[in-house]
């Protein structure tokens, strides 16, 4: 693996969910760093991949009320423990729970193992809520998938939350997980 600047110079065999990304990150002015990668659809390979990106990788998690009727991203330190009942109080939905593929394919245009923020800008019609724990707002830089699980980007914080989520017309909820470190 390899840190690079920007968007790769050779897009052939690269999805197209990808290159959205990349394109609306230019179009907005956003600078990020990109390293190419085996697919890293657990935290264990997005430990190696944090090393080389100098950043913690959030973990995101792509939940569902028991209606599957409201959708939520919630973004965490990838080495905090989500418990669920803590978050469901803070955002007054039951019983959540991880939302089907079907429903992050179709809302946010990613596969299981991919989910990332960068998704929300295949989300028009705002089903998917964000929610951002807020220690993922400490952080200077924010390591994400750029809706493929085989490239992972870093971008400036304030860039994410202040230039790319008005962009893509979604707000974030700031939740307070008290969620003990994994060891």
């Amino acid at each position: 693996m390899e840190l690079m600047k920007g968007r790769p110079g050779d897009v052939s065999g690269r999805l197209e969910r990808e290159l959205r990304v990349y394109d609306l990150l230019d179009r907005l002015g956003i600078s990020y760093f990109r390293t190419d990668h085996e697919e890293a659809d657990t935290m264990e390979a997005c430990n190696e991949i944090d090393k080389i990106l100098d950043v913690l990788i959030c973990k995101n998690l792509f939940l569902c009320n028991r209606q599957k009727t409201d959708f939520y991203l919630l973004m965490m330190p990838g080495d905090k423990v989500f418990k669920t009942k803590e978050l469901s109080a803070q955002i007054h939905s039951a019983r959540l729970s991880f939302a089907p593929a079907e429903q992050m394919l179709e809302y946010l245009d990613i596969q299981p193992g991919a989910v990332s923020i960068m998704g929300l800008m295949n989300d028009h019609d705002n089903h998917v809520q964000l929610l951002v724990d807020e220690d993922v707002l400490r952080g200077e830089y924010l390591g994400c998938h750029p809706c493929v699980s085989t490239s992972s980007l870093k971008m400036k914080s304030s860039d994410v939350f202040e230039k790319f989520l008005p962009a893509v017309h979604h707000e974030m909820k700031i939740v307070h997980l008290e969620g003990a470190l994994a060891s």
